[in-house]
């Protein structure tokens, strides 16, 4: 299981009641944080997620809207009493702010905290229920994408071949883990006549700011839900390239082209009242496009 709360959904400023970019993403044993835009914290509790929870916080690039949130996040943590360990994913340069703002106060972190410069590409974290993966997008600044993706799950017991066969109780966690079978007289018995596959691994994909780029397919193909950013409509093209974001055409054309099951758009520009031009337009490309609403629980 893998479910996706928006906390913000805004471009650079705060406009509508919308806010800068943050995403709470839950597994059955992780809660992680992807982005930490200004007012961050306050969505956290305006929604009844709990700070304490998070183990890992991805920041996909030193634009404000990002990570401007992130200190006051970290520091309440430590004011609130949390003693579990925290690891931060970013650019290496983030460390430094990091630090500076805290020796700026004369502060320290109540909690062992561990940073992660992010490389080019490549396995970022591994935790109980998935494996995150980064991966470079086109921006105006080094800016990263993340693949959220569950582990694969155990295989599942055929009661019938298991009775038939008289094998114990005791030997059907093994047979989960993908292990064959060895009977007293020495037969071996294939895990594929014991238990079915498990199922197929979830994967979320985040696009933070970028260019409309082919070059991310491949990273993003046949995920299950795709985030990706839409700050202007179809008419600002020109705009969107200028500022190296995307439109809703290009968000739909990814996602397309990457085969990918949902698509869920963000990042919308202050220019904007109203969103629902941007899912109209966007699901002439894509059908199976949905808005990224601040407060929605999207289950993958």
């Amino acid at each position: 299981m893998i479910s996706v709360t928006i906390l913000g959904n805004n471009s650079a400023l705060p406009a509508y009641g919308r806010n800068p970019t943050s995403q709470y993403v839950q597994t059955d044993k992780d809660c992680f944080l992807v982005d930490c835009g200004e007012g961050t914290q306050l969505q956290l509790t305006k929604y009844k997620l709990k700070r304490s929870k998070i183990s890992h916080i991805f920041i996909s690039h030193l634009h404000g809207d990002h990570y401007f949130g992130l200190i006051g996040l970290m520091t309440s943590m430590s004011l609130l009493g949390r003693t579990q360990e925290l690891h931060v994913h970013g650019p290496a340069l983030l460390e430094k702010i990091i630090m500076l703002q805290m020796e700026a106060s004369e502060s320290q972190f109540s909690y062992p905290f561990y940073f992660h410069p992010l490389p080019e590409e490549g396995k970022i974290a591994d935790t109980e229920s998935c494996e995150i993966y980064c991966f470079p997008v086109q921006h105006r600044i080094s800016c990263h994408g993340f693949i959220f993706t569950e582990k694969k799950s155990a295989r599942k017991i055929n009661p019938e071949k298991i009775k038939s066969y008289g094998i114990p109780e005791s030997y059907l966690e093994t047979l989960k883990k993908g292990k064959d079978y060895t009977h007293p007289k020495g037969t071996i018995i294939a895990k594929e006549e014991l238990t079915f596959p498990g199922d197929t691994p979830l994967k979320y994909a985040f696009c933070a700011d970028t260019l409309y780029h082919e070059e991310m397919i491949e990273h993003i193909k046949g995920v299950d839900l795709l985030y990706y950013e839409t700050t202007y409509l179809k008419d600002q093209n020109e705009r969107a390239e200028k500022h190296h974001h995307s439109t809703t055409v290009q968000a739909g054309l990814v996602a397309k082209k990457a085969g990918v099951k949902k698509l869920m758009i963000g990042h919308f520009s202050s220019k904007y009242e109203q969103l629902d031009p941007f899912l109209i337009e966007t699901q002439t490309i894509f059908p199976n496009t949905i808005l990224a609403l601040e407060g929605t629980c999207v289950k993958v």
